[in-house]
């Protein structure tokens, strides 16, 4: 029973709405156009959540092996960190999650492109893999990008960019151009959410030379940065909406910005950092319960 709870914490199960909310979004732009299939979009959810179990499982054994997590961090304890599991047992998860996240990626693909459509199966297929290195060397390794500077930049584009284009081109096969400003906007919040965690950690990423955005340009800048990234997304939703309107309900995602603000607004006059942990969460569901209502804003039904 302790193994199966280390096993869950290491998995961080709070990151998994934030992981789902391009591929809700892209399914939104999807049945926009009338296409809409529930095997690919169970098996998109599916896949994504074995990427970020995967991601979960490889940070909690990167940062713990390089001793980023130690007893100045933060945030919640992690498995490694307390000895709950060790590093060959995290290593033989990985493995095991990349076996069924390459399984999935397979089906998926099959029953989006099938046999007629091989030169996007290679194409997804590559960024399958890409987006299982990405997951790993995050903190994995000595070149690490988490470790300079360069999380921001891979979470803007597979949340955003890949998570929600992508997830749309497998039911469309095809790109429309305005799909990219609401794939930004979840790139930019889901940025802010890494930003969020980088801000709370600055401490102890400074003294163990974890050289993330927010240790490179200092606490104030941080902040700053990130009213941009909510402002930005916002005016990215925005523009969407305006360019979209049909009727009141094309309008019903632009409420989740309600808790957006007041989140931006709490975090802006929270002066000591450490106390930040609560707004994570706070974001994370607030992004997710836009790209729902994102959904219901174009779609009456499945």
């Amino acid at each position: 029973m302790p193994k199966i709870k280390a096993w869950i914490n290491a998995a961080r199960l709070r990151t998994l709405p934030l992981s789902l909310s391009g591929i809700i979004v892209g399914t939104a732009l999807a049945g926009m156009y009338g296409m809409f299939q529930w095997d690919i979009f169970i098996l998109a959810l599916l896949t994504t959540i074995v990427f970020q179990v995967t991601s979960n499982f490889a940070n909690d054994y990167g940062d713990g092996v390089k001793g980023t997590d130690n007893n100045n961090r933060v945030g919640p304890q992690r498995a490694y960190q307390s000895g709950l599991l060790s590093g060959k047992e995290l290593k033989n998860g990985i493995i095991i999650c990349i076996l069924i996240a390459a399984l999935l990626v397979i089906w998926l693909l099959y029953r989006s492109f099938g046999t007629e459509y091989l030169l996007f199966t290679l194409i997804f297929g590559g960024l399958g893999i890409l987006s299982i290195w990405a997951a790993i060397r995050y903190t994995v390794g000595s070149s690490a990008y988490g470790y300079r500077g360069l999380g921001d930049v891979f979470v803007f584009l597979f949340f955003g960019l890949v998570g929600v284009m992508g997830s749309m081109f497998l039911y469309t096969k095809e790109l429309f151009p305005y799909a990219f400003l609401p794939a930004t906007a979840i790139g930019l919040l889901s940025t802010a959410v890494l930003n969020l965690n980088n801000l709370r950690d600055f401490e102890s990423d400074k003294l163990s030379n974890k050289n993330t955005l927010i240790v490179k340009m200092g606490v104030n800048n941080g902040k700053k940065y990130h009213i941009i990234l909510i402002l930005l997304s916002c005016l990215c939703m925005l523009s969407f909406t305006l360019l979209h309107f049909n009727n009141w309900i094309n309008t019903l995602h632009l409420l989740a910005f309600v808790p957006i603000f007041m989140h931006l607004n709490a975090t802006m006059n929270q002066k000591n950092t450490v106390l930040l942990d609560p707004q994570l969460k706070k974001l994370a569901l607030s992004t997710f319960l836009m790209a729902i209502l994102f959904y219901f804003s174009y779609n009456n039904f499945l």
